[in-house]
């Protein structure tokens, strides 16, 4: 008997119930998506009719899941575009390179000290580096700190932060990826991926009047559909020539987010984000199975607490670099310490070039803590401060008494 559509039920009203639990508990759903699909899976009971195991429609809800993270990418380049980013610029590079780089040094000290091969150690760069746009965003908005001053650092941070993943998913891909095996062959690959993004880039950006007037479909239908044209093909073109596909995803959202329609392409593209994004945290939850996760238990801690203390160096940094009080730069630093959709990604390519399952075990638990650590960081950091500086004055006046 055919039960494919009946498990993809399953799986959405597991996903639904979970959603619900979150925002009852006001908290971020990324991590309670993972649990969920963690917990049912392979290891799963099976109770009549419903199979808990996902065995016939797996491999359908791991494709949902990949189209899940084109349309995450899409949406996210449809927030920013590229004359955004050009606006940004100051913001962007006072405090993105101090993070970008704070956060890499990490990661490749955490493979060097675990005796990690290099593919995997730059996976896991990847992974420490990847803050969560979509947990950021929704803990800014949550918390009322949008107008505050140290915002435009905050967004000016990880909107480098995801040019920066941008490129080394790109480079990843050459490395992992594309079968190279020389170090010639992979930087060959991996600039042509480059050379390719900013021409795309640069070509969208001299043609947006063109695609302006293409996109002046008044059938809510034919314009639906050809949003979705530019995606898939960009998307699966940008796969030929060895740059993921989510980057090519991306790449059309940067090029569409300069268009007059952006506002009706997010209204449309909404809903199918938020729906197949879902999918695509379950979906990596249901890879992993949880008796496999206590050998990456010592690797995730020290690669948390070195998350920690980078962001906390690089939003100080930052926040002198632009004039803004202790207090701001202790925020940026701790608003940025949340990790979700970008980490999975790398791990997913991980995972996909045959790399150590060790590597995927990682990426879960360090996800899982630094998402929910994140958010309670952020909005606990005005009393971290209060305490901190607390503390320095009476060591001040233990010094001077």
């Amino acid at each position: 008997m055919d039960m494919l559509i009946f498990e993809v039920g399953v799986a959405i009203a597991l996903i639904t119930l979970t959603g619900l639990i979150s925002a009852r508990l006001r908290f971020s759903v990324i991590p309670f998506y993972i649990l969920v699909g963690m917990a049912v899976g392979p290891h799963a009971p099976q109770f009549g009719i419903v199979d808990l195991r996902f065995i016939e429609s797996s491999s359908f809800i791991e494709f949902m899941g990949r189209l899940g993270i084109l349309f995450l990418l899409f949406y996210l380049g449809l927030e920013f575009s590229v004359s955004r980013l050009l606006k940004s610029g100051k913001a962007i590079l006072t405090g993105g390179i101090f993070y970008v780089g704070l956060n890499f040094v990490s990661g490749l000290l955490l493979g060097w000290f675990m005796n990690l091969p290099l593919q995997e150690t730059m996976v896991v760069c990847g992974i420490m580096t990847s803050s969560s746009t979509a947990i950021v965003a929704k803990v800014l908005v949550d918390l009322k700190r949008t107008a505050n001053p140290e915002t435009e650092i905050i967004m000016g941070m990880i909107m480098f932060d995801d040019l920066f993943i941008a490129i080394h998913i790109s480079i990843l891909t050459g490395l992992v990826l594309s079968g190279a095996t020389s170090l010639g062959s992979v930087l060959l690959v991996s600039l042509s991926a480059l050379l390719f993004i900013v021409l795309f880039l640069i070509i969208g950006r001299k043609s947006i009047k063109y695609i302006d007037k293409a996109l002046n479909i008044k059938s809510s239908e034919l314009f639906l559909l050809t949003i979705m044209t530019l995606l898939f093909l960009v998307a699966g073109f940008s796969e030929t020539l060895h740059v993921a596909e989510a980057i090519g995803a991306l790449m059309i959202g940067l090029v569409l987010g300069e268009s007059r329609h952006v506002s009706r392409i997010e209204q449309q593209i909404m809903p199918f984000k938020d729906f197949f994004g879902a999918l695509f945290f379950f979906s990596f939850g249901l890879t992993i199975e949880p008796s496999s996760l206590g050998g990456a238990v010592g690797m995730t801690l020290i690669a948390v607490v070195l998350t920690i203390l980078s962001n906390f160096g690089a939003g100080m940094i930052a926040g002198k670099m632009a004039g803004v009080s202790n207090k701001a730069s202790l925020n940026v630093g701790f608003t940025l310490v949340s990790r979700g959709e970008f980490s999975i990604i790398m791990a997913n390519i991980g995972k996909a070039g045959g790399l150590m399952a060790s590597i995927q075990s990682f990426a879960v638990l360090y996800v899982l803590i630094l998402a929910v650590l994140g958010p309670i960081l952020t909005k606990e950091s005005p009393r971290l401060y209060a305490r901190f500086e607390r503390f320095r004055n009476r060591e001040k006046r233990k010094e001077t008494g």
